[in-house]
């Protein structure tokens, strides 16, 4: 053998090749000896080896699912949901001449000026309507008009800055004062007692009282269609959400469906979850489980860009599952490749035709294949397994439980219109001041149409600031003067639509802080008054307020995040089933945008003003 050497510097042995026996290691590949593919790509008989080994290598031979289904019997057990709690309200039962979203999220529509009073848009409506509903009994339409008018805003009085402050709202009360009907003082005073007539203070012919009374039913159930509610029960302002709960029959037990977190918006079976806890509505007096059974050709699961079944069948690379690229946390994704990839040509259609208010269990599917064989499939996650992960399928409340194999069809519209935002109310943490604000956004003016909250607020402000300088009986004594450089500030003001809301203790806990509606001051420079509170403007902030006994208002303290939280009520309109339009006034939950700073300040000083 040749003796051994070193090489100090291979790099320069390798560029100047100054040792030949240093070996390097080279890429073999494959040479064609010719451009024309067309015979390797028959896959021809003599190549059955080859697709032997093709199968052999992607483990076809260890396939349980060589037959393909071709006829299904499937067994579905129905029962109807019956039953509707909203809130702790006592159940009542679930109507189908209205869709769910109306019955659980439609609120009053009385805005801005408390719970007995009604916007001004509204009001001229309900005027128009009543009088075109008396037109044929008698020549009543002045007296009406002068029983019921519109009173001039008094620019003058505090009590009406909500209106004179802005110009466009004290406008439209300043036209119709005495010239139309206010039909919504008519519905409080009918609303008021059942001993209440319309003809009240009225000139009416005797003979015309049965049929003015008539008239007067009539204008109720407009009114009441109009204007909503009289109370909103699934709504809960402590918690910011809609709690309800629907039931329905299963055999001789009952079912009850809550939704505890319904934050508005779209309403499906995901808002749901199975009382566990025995609770019941009274569906078991409702109509008794019906049993569907269905023999049909199953049909394959198609979709476009799906991979093709054939090993040698050219796609069209509309879709590229290789370029998704999920996160380890991201399931749908990864569902969605492993259908795509996997089982894309496992998957077969049974159509079932069900009612739209009902909850449906598939008690089982007998599947008979292209050998002969027969199968019973049972419901997937059928088994108490709490790790089991499910899709359209319904939780339980106890979270050690498994969900129940049923789907539920709730009697919702196929699609909801939602308006403009009348209020929107943004609830913010501020680190600084150690407190949540209340930010009205949007505020509903008195004639019914949703202007910015900054903006009013700031109206309001110059309104007072006004009076008090045209009221002013003399000019204020000038302040001493001094030597001093500074002063001080005993507290610095914030936008009139900021509400703040303070940490308290709730009650029954030592530790659980809950966050208290409070009010900022109004202090108008030289006013003779006592400074007056500033209360909210929105009926979302509004809560206990209006009440015949005012009470203080509590918001939950984990519905606040650091995110912040924003609350929105607009119209919403649908189509039903029977063709008829269906509107109301609901709110929306949804995450906010972060903290923010009031610039709250207190015991300052500050330059002296020169």
């Amino acid at each position: 053998m040749p003796e051994a050497f070193v090489i100090n510097n291979i790099t320069k042995a390798l560029d100047e090749k100054l040792y030949p026996s240093i070996t390097i290691w080279e890429r073999l590949e494959g040479r064609p000896r010719t451009a024309d593919f067309e015979r390797s790509l028959r896959a021809e008989a003599r190549d059955a080896l080859f697709m032997l080994t093709r199968q052999w290598q992607a483990a076809e031979f260890q396939g349980e699912d060589a037959g393909a289904p071709v006829r299904t019997r499937v067994a579905v057990r129905t029962s109807r949901l019956t039953r509707l709690q909203l809130g702790d309200s006592e159940a009542q039962d679930l109507s189908a001449a209205r869709p769910l979203e109306q019955q659980v999220q439609a609120r009053p529509t009385r805005l801005v000026l408390g719970a007995d009073k009604i916007a001004l848009d509204l009001r001229l409506v309900l005027g128009q309507r009543w009088l075109e509903l008396i037109t044929g009994i008698g020549a009543y339409a002045p007296a009406f008009t002068a029983r019921y008018p519109f009173a001039m805003p008094d620019a003058t009085a505090r009590d009406d800055a909500a209106i004179c402050a802005d110009a466009d709202t004290w406008q439209s009360f300043a036209a119709v004062a005495g010239r139309a009907m206010d039909g919504g003082a008519l519905y409080l005073y009918l609303h008021a007692d059942a001993a209440h007539h319309a003809y009240d203070g009225v000139a009416v012919a005797t003979s015309h009282r049965a049929a003015i009374d008539a008239a007067a039913s009539s204008f109720l159930a407009f009114a009441d269609e109009l204007l909503g509610p009289r109370d909103d029960a699934a709504w809960q302002p402590q918690r910011l959400e809609y709690q309800f709960a629907v039931a329905s029959r299963d055999g001789l037990a009952e079912r009850v469906f809550r939704a505890d977190r319904h934050h508005g918006g779209a309403l499906d079976w995901y808002s749901f979850d199975l009382d566990a806890s025995g609770s019941s509505l009274g569906a078991l007096a409702g109509p008794p489980d019906d049993i569907v059974t269905r023999t049909m050709l199953p049909k394959s699961v198609r979709y476009p860009g799906m991979p093709e079944p054939r090993w040698w069948t050219f796609e069209d690379g509309q879709t590229n599952f290789g370029a998704i690229r999920p996160d380890t946390t991201d399931i749908s994704k990864l569902l969605l490749v492993e259908f795509g990839l996997i089982y894309s040509n496992d998957w077969y259609v049974v159509p079932i035709t069900l009612n739209g208010d009902s909850v449906a269990t598939a008690e089982g599917v007998v599947v008979t294949d292209t050998f002969g064989g027969r199968f019973w499939i049972d419901a997937a996650g059928a088994e108490a397994d709490w790790q089991r992960w499910s899709i359209f399928s319904i939780s339980q409340s106890d979270p050690g439980t498994a969900a129940i194999p049923s789907l539920v069809f709730l009697p919702t519209a196929a699609k909801v219109n939602d308006g403009s935002a009348l209020e929107d109310v943004s609830l913010i943490r501020d680190e600084i001041a150690d407190m949540v604000w209340g930010i009205e956004n949007t505020v509903s003016a008195s004639e019914g149409r949703g202007r910015p909250g900054l903006t009013l607020a700031r109206e309001v402000r110059s309104y007072h600031e006004r009076l008090v300088n045209e009221t002013a009986s003399s000019t204020p004594a000038p302040l001493l003067e001094n030597d001093a450089v500074i002063r001080y500030d005993v507290m610095s003001s914030v936008p009139e639509n900021w509400i703040p809301f303070i940490g308290v203790r709730a009650d029954g806990s030592s530790r659980e802080i809950s966050l208290q509606r409070a009010a900022m001051l109004r202090l108008v420079d030289n006013d003779p008054l006592p400074p007056s509170k500033i209360r909210p403007r929105t009926v979302l902030l509004r809560t206990g307020l209006d009440d015949p006994q005012p009470a203080p208002y509590f918001v939950a303290n984990a519905e606040v995040p650091r995110s912040g939280t924003r609350l929105s009520s607009a119209y919403r309109r649908a189509r039903w089933r029977d063709g008829r339009v269906v509107t109301w006034l609901g709110i929306r939950r949804e995450s906010g945008r972060g903290e923010g700073s009031s610039g709250l300040a207190f015991d300052r000083l500050l330059p002296k003003e020169r």
